[in-house]
């Protein structure tokens, strides 16, 4: 408890003393301590609003081998996809209508689509809806793509550091992949002006409090305007099938320990939440966060970009639900809006 009121008070802790509040997550109280503490930080900076995201897969082809991944290049049972330009805008047509102000571009790393075909794309849907913020989340490219991307009209960037634990990073991906260029991408894009997103999963193969607390230090340096977090879930093709899926309660924990450490943080109620646990969403925003991402992608292939099993693709998950989703936020005491949804200066 005297760290949980540390952290509270300094809205930072040393590597070690991470490490051993990490090790409480299981107490109740320490836990219900936090939670009130991000309850209340998220108020004072975003009042009850919840933010949505509108999101387009709109491809699942990656040249990476990512061991947890299930759209990894080594998977020969996916069924593989790319949206058509067509398809990708009449997404942001969609949830346009529908009252999103954020739309989300999420792809694998796909070669396909080269630096001059991403540009003219955040060109055209820029250009469409002026008075949207576009997200783009598609790994690791070089400063100068990214200042292509940004010189387009991007304004936000989503890419997962995954774990800051150099021994952790490489339990879970191939040799041609690096930490170091995965945290200079971050860095480039930090200085370009994007709205930069980082995260990792919570419970993945091999992940200790040690790595965790490693994870904090690294977003306490970085100093992201967005965090996204969610519990690891295995799937079915990947060397990592046997593994056991992260905890939702570890998760919350952690969604509040980060609102603390970055009060005006972006902060979503991840999908993954959502697929271990069927108020893991509600549950999300009362640990703190105040971010959902429905799904916008044609609902032919909301099922094919499958990161992991069992995820949640339709239904109140589908953009198209946008109601249910606004329902289930207001019985929790919130009210999502329709709003670009910028961090708090």
């Amino acid at each position: 408890m005297i760290l949980a009121d540390k952290l509270i008070r300094d809205h930072t802790l040393a590597g070690e003393e991470y490490a051993e509040l990490l090790e409480a997550w299981e107490d109740r109280e320490i836990r219900a301590k936090l939670s009130k503490e991000a309850v209340m930080l998220r108020k004072q900076y975003y009042g009850d609003k919840v933010f949505t995201r509108g999101l387009i897969e709109f491809t699942n082809y990656c040249k990476n081998n990512c061991y947890y991944c299930g759209i990894r290049c080594g998977n020969s049972n996916a069924r593989r996809y790319r949206l058509s330009r067509e398809e990708i805008l009449d997404s942001c047509e969609n949830g346009y209508g529908l009252g999103f102000r954020t739309f989300v571009l999420q792809g694998g790393e796909d070669p396909f689509y080269t630096d001059e075909i991403l540009a003219e794309l955040i060109r055209e849907i820029k250009g469409r809806y002026s008075d949207c913020a576009l997200t783009l989340s598609i790994g690791e490219r070089s400063f100068e793509s990214y200042r292509l991307f940004r010189e387009a009209g991007a304004d936000r960037y989503l890419l997962r550091h995954g774990t800051a634990d150099e021994t952790h990073y490489r339990k879970l991906h191939p040799e041609n992949l690096s930490l170091a260029n995965r945290k200079r991408c971050l860095y480039d894009l930090k200085a370009l002006g994007y709205q930069v997103g980082a995260g990792f999963m919570v419970g993945s193969p091999g992940q200790t409090s040690r790595e965790l607390a490693e994870d904090l230090q690294f977003l306490e340096a970085l100093r992201p305007e967005m965090v996204g977090i969610g519990p690891f879930i295995p799937h079915h093709d990947t060397p990592f099938a046997e593994e056991k899926a992260g905890s939702v309660e570890q998760t919350l924990f952690l969604l509040s320990v980060i609102r603390i450490l970055l009060p005006k943080v972006l902060l979503p109620a991840t999908t993954a939440l959502g697929t271990l646990d069927p108020q893991g969403r509600e549950k999300g925003i009362m640990a703190g966060a105040n971010v959902v991402m429905p799904n916008l992608s044609p609902v032919k292939n909301r099922k094919q970009y499958e990161l992991y099993d069992n995820k949640i693709c339709t239904g109140e998950e589908a953009a198209e639900c946008r109601e249910c989703l606004a329902r289930r936020m207001e019985s929790v005491g919130y009210r999502l809006v329709n709003e670009r949804g910028d961090a708090a200066l």
